[in-house]
């Protein structure tokens, strides 16, 4: 008797299992190799640039990270937008031809950022932590701001960056 139900038990399981599996195509082609699905993530990122965060008080390197540099209008207006993921290694550079005061939004851009402005002078004027993705809300440089560059939200708090910092960028 025991038996019967172990048997009844298993074959329960073993049809549940079964119905839980996604439904899988026949291959038709002999030739075919199994493939796994790709992810879109984005745009790739383009490392165009390293850019250094310096301190204030110690004119030390707080941190230092690859940069995609957005200089034309076309690049500044579709900065980050579409990417799903970046690493906290990479960043963006927004580069304008003058200082005035900036303002950014998250349209169409799916990673929450740390968005800092930096002035003429390459020092930080203001940051706009934690954006939230996907939003039109507008988040001004408060001052004029002639650099701008977006990281993972959560960066400016974890490497201590602040106001009166500067940046140094370069290009290969």
């Amino acid at each position: 008797m025991n038996f019967k139900i172990i048997l009844a038990v298993w074959s329960c399981l073993y049809i549940a299992s079964c119905q839980s599996k996604p439904a899988q195509q026949k291959n038709t082609d002999s030739n075919a190799v199994a493939t796994t699905p790709v992810v879109n993530d984005g745009p790739v990122f383009k490392k165009e640039g390293v850019l250094s965060f310096i301190s204030k008080e110690k004119k030390d390197t707080i941190r230092t990270i690859d940069i995609e540099i957005a200089e034309t209008d076309e690049e500044r207006a579709r900065g980050l937008m579409d990417r799903k993921s970046m690493l906290d290694s990479q960043g963006m550079l927004f580069i304008f031809s003058a200082p005035e005061e900036q303002s950014f939004w998250m349209k169409n851009t799916y990673i929450s950022l740390d968005i800092i402005y930096i002035d003429e002078h390459q020092e930080i004027v203001s940051i706009q932590k934690y954006a939230t993705p996907l939003s039109e809300e507008s988040l001004p440089s408060f001052k004029k701001a002639q650099y701008v560059v977006e990281v993972n939200a959560g960066f400016a708090d974890k490497n201590k960056i602040k106001y009166g910092d500067k940046i140094s960028f370069t290009r290969p």
